[in-house]
């Protein structure tokens, strides 16, 4: 397999951890005690952190202080924010407990099937710089400019049946869409349904959820999410209708901690998803979320589009839109694309 890094048996993920907490100066003693090793080796991996872009301070008989972290979403930097959100623990399974990173990789997505195949644990979550041939919903595919946004994926190995695995994407949404509000609080940050997250009309972030399956059980569930965090500009054929957080606010996203935060947000609307395996106790938050309720949207459907007002999503995560006769149609997400009527949203 792949080689993963256990995030709760990584010393640099502990030592940045450590650093990243606290305000001041860590000593030396104290981090020989905290990881069980010796002087030197802390002088070694603090050393191996300023190779890497960290800028450490170091002052004698004070210790060291962690003073810039480069823009990375290395493993070590990424572990270190979730297990700060986790105050130190961070056990196996949960969503990001294990870490594969690439430099530069074709898609996430692929990359979690392939660790999949290969057996590799549930809240594995792969993560990429650069992503040039990321998979979006019905064959779209698009790339990730080196430095600038996110591009990951989370494998799941959930015992469900596989008719609930799309709500998933769902979960993930919320997920996004709360980190991205952590990162940004001045944004009104919104769901599009099925699998955007969107601020003032434009997109800042798209789902694509894959499975591997039998008739009634699921061999895993890989999600995966691209943000735009970076991202300075736009093609001319979306930049109409895309932006990213740094756009709207003027200000860099810290990567590692925007990843970190959707892990985390991921786990506990995961948890409340498993409790019920749909959406009943996640409902009323998502679509207090939802861009469009209560407006008139288009549904794209294949089978013919049509209008109609949006009145929220269901337990099973159905677009419910309510026509003129007034029909409520329950919109299953698969081939259907929802719009606003004057817009993308």
């Amino acid at each position: 397999m792949q080689e993963l890094i256990s995030v709760s048996e990584s010393r640099k993920c502990l030592l940045l951890a450590e650093l990243l907490r606290t305000d001041g100066f860590v000593s030396g003693q104290q981090l020989c005690g905290r990881f069980g090793i010796s002087r030197t080796a802390v002088w070694k991996m603090i050393s191996q952190l300023a190779e890497e872009g960290y800028e450490v301070e170091s002052v004698p008989r004070k210790g060291y202080r962690l003073v810039a972290c480069p823009d990375v979403i290395r493993p070590e930097l990424v572990g270190a924010y979730l297990l700060n959100r986790y105050e130190g623990r961070m056990e196996e399974g949960r969503a990001g407990s294990f870490l594969r990173y690439y430099d530069v990789t074709g898609s996430t997505n692929n990359d979690a099937k392939r660790l999949a195949e290969e057996g590799a644990p549930s809240g594995t979550l792969v993560a990429a710089d650069c992503q040039q041939a990321g998979k979006g919903r019905r064959g779209r595919t698009w790339s990730n400019p080196a430095g600038t946004n996110i591009a990951m994926s989370l494998l799941l190995r959930p015992d469900i049946q596989p008719v609930h695995a799309s709500m998933l994407t769902l979960v993930m949404g919320m997920a996004a869409a709360r980190a991205c509000k952590e990162a940004a609080p001045s944004l009104q940050i919104m769901i599009k349904w099925p699998n955007d997250i969107v601020c003032e009309g434009k997109k800042l972030s798209g789902i694509l959820t894959e499975m591997s399956s039998e008739v009634d059980c699921i061999n895993y569930v890989v999600v995966g999410i691209g943000i735009n965090a970076n991202l300075e500009s736009f093609p001319d054929e979306i930049s109409s209708t895309a932006s990213s957080l740094k756009l709207l606010t003027g200000k860099n996203i810290c990567r590692a901690e925007l990843t970190a935060s959707v892990m985390y947000w991921f786990e506990q609307y995961y948890g409340v998803f498993l409790k019920t395996q749909d959406l009943s106790g996640l409902m009323d938050e998502y679509n207090s979320l939802l861009a469009g309720k209560n407006d008139r949207v288009r549904v794209l459907d294949p089978n013919g589009e049509f209008t109609g007002i949006s009145e929220g999503i269901n337990r099973r995560g159905e677009l419910l839109v309510k026509t003129e006769d007034g029909t409520v149609s329950e919109i299953y997400a698969g081939e259907v694309s929802v719009r606003g009527i004057y817009g993308y949203t």
